[in-house]
Formats: structure tokens, sequence, C-alpha cells
């Protein structure tokens, strides 16, 4: 599929949206949130990511790619030891994913990559959130991380989800939250 009019126009507003002057905007609209969910037809996110990559300049951008931090994540332990976890949590897979202890989980990398880069005075981007799906990590729970809601950029969040009657479809059929969070649609 071409790079429409459509396309272009959710790009201008995911610039005008990020303008100095529209921050106070954003956090009202956003219920204190300080995030912005970029929706996009799941079918499309190639053409998204490409455009993203060609349009956003890496001296105000970091595109954080979340399947990267996933490969990172098993990464730490090996494969054996994540299958083996992964396993034995496949029922609460938040306690593997987004645990409360001081292990590193994908959360935390998550997490720390968005605050590399608003030190570096850079505003994050997540792409292929859609690697979250059945990581009990959900949209909400980054938009109301206590470190992301302290950030002097905001966070843009690449989000494959159709959008019907004001209701947010991960994946085009998963409910999620718009909660805390601007959407671009």
């Amino acid at each position: 599929m071409a790079y429409s009019d459509e396309h272009k126009a959710k790009f201008e507003n995911l610039m005008n949206s990020l303008e100095s002057q529209q921050r106070v905007q954003l956090k009202r609209k956003a219920n204190g949130g300080n995030s912005i969910l970029f929706a996009y037809n799941p079918l499309e996110e190639n053409q998204y990511l490409s455009k993203a990559k060609e349009t956003l300049e890496s001296s105000n951008f970091k595109i954080i790619d979340i399947s990267q931090l996933l490969i990172k994540f098993i990464d730490l332990d090996g494969w054996n030891e994540f299958e083996s976890y992964y396993k034995d949590f496949s029922d609460t897979p938040h306690l593997l994913f987004r645990s409360e202890d001081e292990a590193t989980d994908l959360m935390d990398l998550i997490i720390q990559e968005i605050k590399m880069a608003d030190d570096d005075n850079l505003i994050p981007i997540l792409i292929r959130t859609g690697t979250l799906y059945g990581t009990g990590i959900e949209n909400v729970n980054i938009m109301e991380h206590k470190d992301v809601m302290k950030l002097n950029n905001p966070l843009v969040i690449f989000y494959p989800a159709r959008v019907e009657d004001d209701n947010l479809y991960f994946l085009n059929f998963k409910p999620a939250s718009r909660y805390r969070c601007t959407v671009i649609e």
C-alpha cells in the first residue's frame, strides 16, 4: 500500500502534538499523562515504521525497538532459562516480564531506554509494541510508570491498533486503554 494523504496527516498531527506549546495541552488531554499513542492499522506497520525512521530526526528523537529489548531480555539468562521461566509463568506472564523484584525484566529495560532518551533531551519513541502481546505489559503500565509521568519530553508509542467508536483495540482485537495518553488516530 502506498504512502497516502492519511498517513501524511497522521505524521503532521504527531509533529503538531509534540510542539513545545502543545505539551501543556497534551497533559490536560491525557489526564496528567505524558504519552502519545500513534495508532495505525497493524497491517501497515512496516510503512509507518519506515516513514518514522525517514522522517523523525535522530537529533530530536530516539527510536526504541521493543522487539530488540525482548531479545536483550532473553539473552540476560539465555534461551534455556527463559524457556523454563516462561513455561513456569505462562498463566502469570507479568511476573516474568514486569515483576516488582530487583531482577532486571523487560519492563525495566523499556523504562531504562525511555529515561536515557529523555536524559539526552530526546523524545522517546517506542516501536514494535506488538511484541508486548502476551507479556502482561500493557500500554497503560508504561504510560502510568512514575518515571514516564515525570519525563521532560512526551513518550510516543507507535501502536498497532484499530480505533472504533472511541475504543482502542490493540492488534485490532484486544481492548486497550486510552487513559493517560493522547491518541493520534
